[in-house]
């Protein structure tokens, strides 16, 4: 399982607007020439900012910070830094407020199934997942299932998923370089904390998984790398896809991430069908 949703915790910072501005900047490298040219401004003006010789408006500081792909928790930061109040709530999911965005992300899990899905936070905990994934964690150990249950640590722990992933080397890499990149790109130090435990976990190697899966013995043509696991004696293969929502108003909204796991091939297709019907 993966995805890659934006980031939850973040390091506080005392400075001023303007050095924040401009770390943002330089985290995306970008030029101010070309901030100021996507944010409809003046290079000399994003100098000013940035050096706190202009206070920017709040309608500059939210433009510059969508062009710099700010999460939107840390838009709130900018925000405050430069005076304003918060632009953006954070409400609970557990808010009844929040009940439509429930009972429709429910309806989405479930509506895919018998094919596994699930929606994590900014640091992978597992918000609620569809019957098909409760599936394959069949005999998992209780303290990994215990909330709130971490999506990488169910998946790379030694008594977690990581024994019945044939590629768990490949899998594995790719988990810990999606986390690498979120890390390089925001400030989190608890997105960090489960990057250093998950990466820290110990790797045997499963042997060599040939991905002989097709109808003559041979490998099938896999359109993206997939996820192998073992499940009651079948290897089942999938593709993740993630989706997160757009031009979302609150930070808790910003932090979700719905991860579908795309059945690679016919025979997983033939499982899952049988086993959830």
């Amino acid at each position: 399982m993966t995805t890659a949703p934006p980031t939850k915790e973040t390091t506080k910072e005392t400075t001023g607007v303007g050095p924040l501005l401009r770390n943002w900047r330089e985290r995306r490298k970008v030029s101010q020439l070309e901030l100021a040219l996507r944010a409809g401004s003046s290079a000399r003006h994003i100098s000013f900012i940035e050096t706190g010789r202009s206070r920017p408006s709040e309608e500059i500081v939210l433009r510059l910070a969508d062009h710099l792909d700010v999460p939107v928790r840390e838009r709130n930061s900018l925000l405050l830094a430069a005076g304003y109040a918060p632009r953006f709530r954070e409400t609970p999911l557990d808010d009844p407020s929040m009940g439509p965005l429930r009972e429709g992300l429910d309806r989405l899990l479930t509506g895919y199934e018998p094919y596994p899905a699930l929606v994590v936070d900014a640091t992978y905990d597992v918000i609620t997942a569809n019957s098909s994934l409760a599936m394959l964690l069949d005999g998992i150990p209780e303290h990994l299932l215990a909330p709130p249950v971490n999506a990488m640590r169910l998946t790379l722990h030694p008594q977690g998923l990581a024994p019945r992933i044939r590629n768990l080397r490949e899998w594995r890499g790719h988990l810990l370089h999606q986390m690498e990149r979120q890390i390089a790109l925001e400030r989190s130090d608890a997105l960090r904390a489960v990057y250093e435990e998950v990466a820290a976990y110990p790797v045997e190697d499963p042997g060599v998984d040939t991905f002989e899966d097709g109808p003559d013995g041979g490998a099938l043509p896999y359109f993206a790398l997939p996820l192998r696991i073992e499940h009651d004696g079948h290897v089942l293969s999938f593709i993740s896809s993630i989706s997160t929502f757009n031009t979302p108003m609150d930070v808790t909204v910003a932090e979700l991430a719905v991860e579908t796991l795309l059945p690679a091939d016919p025979a997983t297709v033939k499982y899952l069908q049988t086993r959830m019907s």
